[in-house]
């Protein structure tokens, strides 16, 4: 079973930010993406809008809808209320919710589910009755309490944070380590019910490693190391680079 792809377009935003013009273009490439064969294009948009403009959503709904009806919209962010108005009006197929601060340069830690139960049981609740589907930002700890949380509030997925795994690129033996301890986490969702999603830091080099230990990982979100491989290899190629990596056949 292969991973599907989900193209974070944030990296591409901030650098369209960098400069007061249309370009590079997030429609643009996330076009290219869904033409190379990804599934879906994932957004974080923050308040404070430094990469993601809450101006792009509209258009990236429409690209999907219009051009690319099986792909699926990934809207992810804290579950404030300007954020869940954002996804009210938008309607992905799927949020991911994290426990960000809204100064954090990136998601960088999941849910404490026993301390945030009850904000993400009243969220959770809101937004399944939208009818999307809703993952829980995890750690990679394997904490059957917590997971068995995640699955009482509502979530239908966890998206387990690979930070640590992917800043492991030069160690191999503590890259081993901890891609057995998301194993883990990822075996313990998946008896509860809950589906596994998984991002941060994942590259061409390590997504392999991560698959064949977690052979049911539904998708991979994949933006910071996915722009910097389109710069080198164009987005296309990028695509189906890292579509190979999560085993599927390209």
């Amino acid at each position: 079973m292969a991973a599907k792809l989900s193209v974070n377009l944030n990296a591409i935003a901030m650098l369209r930010n960098r400069r007061d013009l249309p370009w590079p273009s997030v429609t643009g490439l996330g076009r290219i993406a869904l033409e190379a064969g990804a599934s879906g294009l994932t957004v974080h948009p923050r308040p404070d809008q430094r990469h993601i403009r809450f101006s792009d959503l509209n258009p990236i709904r429409t690209l999907i809808d219009e051009a690319f009806p099986d792909a699926e919209f990934n809207m992810e962010g804290y579950p404030a209320e300007e954020f869940l108005q954002l996804v009210e009006e938008h309607r992905p197929e799927q949020v991911t919710l994290v426990p960000d601060d809204p100064a954090q340069a990136t998601s960088d830690h999941g849910w404490d589910f026993r301390k945030d139960r009850k904000l993400l049981e009243a969220v959770v609740g809101r937004l399944k009755g939208l009818s999307l589907r809703v993952s829980l930002f995890a750690d990679g700890e394997p904490d059957r309490e917590a997971l068995t949380i995640a699955k009482e509030v509502g979530a239908d997925r966890i998206e387990l944070y690979t930070g640590p795994y992917g800043g492991c690129f030069d160690q191999p033996a503590r890259a081993a380590e901890l891609v057995e301890v998301l194993g883990q986490t990822a075996d313990i969702a998946l008896d509860l019910g809950l589906d596994v999603n998984a991002g941060h830091d994942l590259t061409v080099a390590n997504l392999p490693a991560l698959v064949a230990r977690i052979p049911a990982l539904a998708e991979v979100s994949i933006g910071h190391g996915l722009t910097a491989d389109a710069l080198e290899y164009g987005m296309a190629e990028t695509v189906r680079r890292f579509r190979r990596a999560g085993g599927q056949d390209v």
